[in-house]
């Protein structure tokens, strides 16, 4: 099982979640990624959005050295590779993930609030626009978890900690709960614990063994070492 978070694809050109500053992209967390928020100021938790749906559609993010080890990990690794990632892009898939869990969300979609109903392939997202199941207007969200909210597939996630034997966490901080703790949950259950970050997290005492550097350069150098090609 392998666990990624905004540090794989910081050097895709996403910024990572937040700054020393505590800003998101400028913006509090309070102000964009919470229910509360989405019902107080709608116009501005929509138009915030739509610029990183922007970001990540623009041709100068792509999916990195990363992104594309892991899916080759996938392909030839002898067991099996479930990624599960806290990102809301869409640049695992780009790359050639398959097996993925977005506990997070998918920045790509939105979710009616009314029926349910999940729509891919979205660019823009306002008030103003129609369910396409129940008819709604005003209805559509982000197809987000916000802070308040429980992740997605989180009874497949358990089942994955529990079965691996072999957790590895890429690109993490280690301040985010439910995620912060997978490690430790794995270790308890009798995996072997794996870090690569840029610097250690916040919980490295959950992980037998760690190593330091750029996704783009760490990734690729495990992979090999996994799939025996180095």
């Amino acid at each position: 099982m392998v666990l990624t978070g905004a540090g794989i694809s910081a050097e895709s050109g996403i910024r990572t979640f937040r700054g020393s500053d505590g800003l998101w992209e400028e913006h509090r967390i309070e102000e964009v990624a919470t229910p509360q928020a989405f019902a107080r100021h709608p116009a501005l938790v929509y138009r915030f959005y739509n610029e990183r749906r922007q970001q990540l559609l623009s041709d100068t993010v792509q999916p990195n050295a990363a992104h594309h080890a892991l899916a080759r990990l996938e392909r030839e690794y002898k067991g099996t590779v479930n990624i599960v990632t806290q990102n809301v892009d869409n640049l695992h898939e780009r790359a050639g993930s398959h097996k993925l869990i977005h506990m997070h969300g998918e920045l790509l979609k939105s979710r009616c609030v009314s029926c349910g109903d999940v729509a891919a392939g979205v660019v823009t997202l306002d008030q103003h626009d129609q369910c396409r199941v129940c008819n709604h207007r005003g209805v559509l969200r982000p197809h987000i978890v916000w802070f308040g909210e429980v992740p997605f597939q989180m009874e497949e996630i358990a089942e994955l900690l529990a079965h691996c034997t072999l957790f590895i966490s890429i690109g993490t901080s280690g301040n985010v709960y439910p995620a912060a703790g997978f490690a430790k949950i794995a270790a308890e259950s009798g995996a072997r614990t794996l870090e690569l970050n840029l610097e250690a997290s916040s919980t490295p005492g959950n992980f037998d063994e760690a190593r330091y550097g750029p996704a783009g350069t760490i990734v690729p150098l495990v992979v090999d070492e996994l799939t025996g090609s180095s």
